[in-house]
């Protein structure tokens, strides 16, 4: 890992760059399959499955049979902790639930707000080299809390034309509705324009590699909403003294894993904390089974030494990671103080694991410094805020006058004279 002390505040848009492709390196790739998708349809999808994936399906949707025999292939131990973290995950998300809002804000004139549920959505699973069965709870959870009539799901299928089988146990257990066996751009074109398989969907959602990052943004310019821009995988930890080293290089290993293209900072006041963790990082990527993956990626990571605590809070804003753990004896300081980040674990006995899979939290969060306006993914991200109003006689008399005012001085004729025949 890269060692950096004390880099100034003008140094530091170059230190948060995450080594990714910019935009244009992939966006030819991308526009070529969205146009091939939305004009083959399936045949696309077949074609760009057989290219990327390796594999020809006669059919790419799920059978119940298919998902009865997964379903026996997922160990009892296995079904028990993704049960716990489901039921976890929707305590969690149903406590998210609010009410109707309305407020009279004039005599006459009532104003209310209410939820509904964005009635067919998609979600992507990546699966590869690390079948994210965990990611089907974060999303199909709140999908079915917020009572979206249709959850499609699309991920990769292996060569032999099977989906992971803890994915399909997860997905059946939380009410997906459809599977698809497509992964990659051409599965969220799919999703976009609706093929003579796949149906469209009005919201995306998913994480993805970069790939899929940038095809999510495509669908959103074609009509189509995404949950965030969610790239490769991100984790900052800030540590003074007080953290473990074992436990902070375990914490940073763990989202170098994901994939070679994952970034990890840690950030601390205290040199021999730097070093130490270091040393740990090393040893325990030697016996890790993913270890040429981790090991790409903590080439492209860095431990930052920051003389103060304050300093450290600002370059960990500026960065806006996708994760960010605290380990200090000042936690209060950086909790309250940060303003950028997706998700946040406090303590050293807080791993960023626990967020992964079944304290509750949503793992599916902003990554690349889109956590400086973006949110994770949440019950409302499934759902739409409409409002509605009603106005009596004696409230029109109340505002009109304001109304037809306003209305002149814009210009707009026709909008006063909604307001005046009513005032007549």
């Amino acid at each position: 890992m890269k060692k950096i002390y004390n880099p100034q505040p003008e140094t530091w848009s170059e230190i948060c760059k995450r080594p990714t492709q910019t935009f244009s390196d992939v966006e030819e790739t991308v526009k070529q399959i969205f146009k091939e998708v939305q004009q083959k349809g399936d045949k696309a999808i077949a074609k760009y499955a057989s290219f990327f994936d390796g594999v020809t399906l006669e059919n790419i949707q799920v059978t119940q049979e298919e998902i009865k025999i997964a379903k026996k292939e997922v160990s009892t131990e296995l079904k028990q902790a993704i049960q716990l973290a489901k039921s976890n995950i929707e305590q969690f998300h149903a406590a998210q639930k609010t009410d109707k809002i309305l407020i009279e804000t004039t005599i006459g004139v009532t104003c209310w707000q209410e939820k509904r549920p964005i009635q067919k959505v998609g979600l992507y699973i990546p699966g590869g080299t690390a079948p994210l069965f965990s990611t089907v709870l974060m999303l199909a959870v709140p999908a079915k809390l917020a009572s979206c009539q249709e959850i499609v799901l699309c991920s990769p299928s292996d060569k032999n034309g099977k989906i992971n089988a803890a994915i399909l146990y997860a997905a059946d257990l939380c009410g997906v509705t459809k599977i698809y066996k497509v992964g990659g751009i051409q599965a969220i074109a799919g999703m976009t324009f609706g093929t003579e398989t796949i149906p469209q969907v009005y919201k995306i959602f998913g994480p993805g590699n970069q790939f899929v990052t940038i095809a999510k943004q495509f669908a959103s310019q074609n009509g189509v909403a995404i949950d965030m821009p969610a790239g490769p995988s991100e984790l900052l930890v800030y540590a003074d003294e007080t953290a473990i080293p074992s436990f902070v290089a375990s914490d940073l290993l763990s989202q170098a894993e994901h994939g070679k293209d994952s970034q990890v900072i840690l950030v601390t006041t205290n040199k021999n904390i730097l070093n130490d963790v270091e040393e740990e990082i090393y040893k325990q990527l030697k016996v890790l089974p993913r270890q040429e993956i981790a090991q790409v990626a903590i080439n492209n990571s860095k431990l930052i030494f920051v003389e103060t605590e304050k300093t450290a809070l600002s370059l960990i804003n500026e960065y806006g990671p996708e994760h960010f753990i605290v380990c200090s004896k000042n936690e209060d300081y950086f909790v309250d103080g940060i303003q950028n980040a997706g998700s946040i674990f406090i303590g050293n006995y807080t791993p960023e694991s626990a967020g992964d899979y079944a304290s509750g939290t949503n793992h599916t969060l902003p990554t690349n410094g889109y956590s400086k306006s973006y949110s994770g993914v949440n019950l409302d991200s499934f759902l739409k805020a409409m409002t509605f109003q009603k106005i009596s006689n004696k409230g029109i008399q109340n505002i009109g006058k304001a109304i037809e005012i306003m209305a002149e001085a814009e210009g707009l004729q026709a909008h006063k004279n909604a307001v005046s025949l009513r005032l007549k």
